[in-house]
């Protein structure tokens, strides 16, 4: 068992082969390391059935916690293709990131897998079981989801929320005061 000084481990994004997140989740635990697969519930309908499945929000990434330099018996890990890396080094997911994505696996709302956003409107949640939760709002099907989202993966998850459980997060004037008020920005989402 691998055993490392917390202070020098980050959490990791690694690439793994389709449908092999939760196997290769269970080796990374086996091995040591703190792996974090985020899930979601789907319905699959089969001819002769329809069944209730746990898919992870990330298909073909598993988060884990490790010191880089020690990567190597992660590698070694049948499914593992590699970890996401930038000339040939791994670049840590934001523990912001990651606090979030728990966040919303240990919440019980539901949750899908989100086309990335890079721009739109910042929001907060205010209170609930995703409370001071931030992403991005959108409304689809009259209800309103927020978005959070991976940067170094450019992927997403989007969880469904109460319209009266978010508030802006706007910039602050040099007086302090918020540059959009919670109630112009719902008005001009609605």
């Amino acid at each position: 068992m691998l055993t490392l000084a917390p202070n020098s481990c980050q959490w990791y994004a690694i690439r793994v082969k389709s449908n092999r997140e939760k196997v290769v989740a269970a080796s990374l635990e086996y091995r040591g390391f703190e792996p974090f697969v985020p899930l979601y519930r789907a319905q699959h309908q089969w001819s002769d059935r329809v069944k209730d499945v746990e898919l992870p929000l990330f298909d073909g990434y598993v988060f884990c916690r490790l010191d880089a330099r020690f990567r190597l018996p992660a590698l070694t890990i049948p499914g593992v293709l590699m970890f996401v890396e930038i000339n040939k080094t791994p670049i840590p997911v934001d523990d912001s990131e990651i606090a979030s994505l728990k966040l919303i696996a240990s919440s019980g709302c539901a949750a899908a897998p989100w086309p990335y956003l890079e721009a739109g409107q910042r929001m907060r949640i205010e209170r609930g079981a995703l409370k001071d939760l931030e992403g991005f709002i959108v409304e689809v099907k009259n209800h309103w989801r927020v978005i959070v989202s991976v940067s170094l993966l450019q992927r997403s998850v989007a969880v469904e929320v109460d319209r009266d459980s978010i508030c802006p997060i706007g910039r602050r004037t040099p007086s302090g005061s918020l540059s959009a008020s919670r109630y112009s920005i719902q008005k001009a989402i609605a």
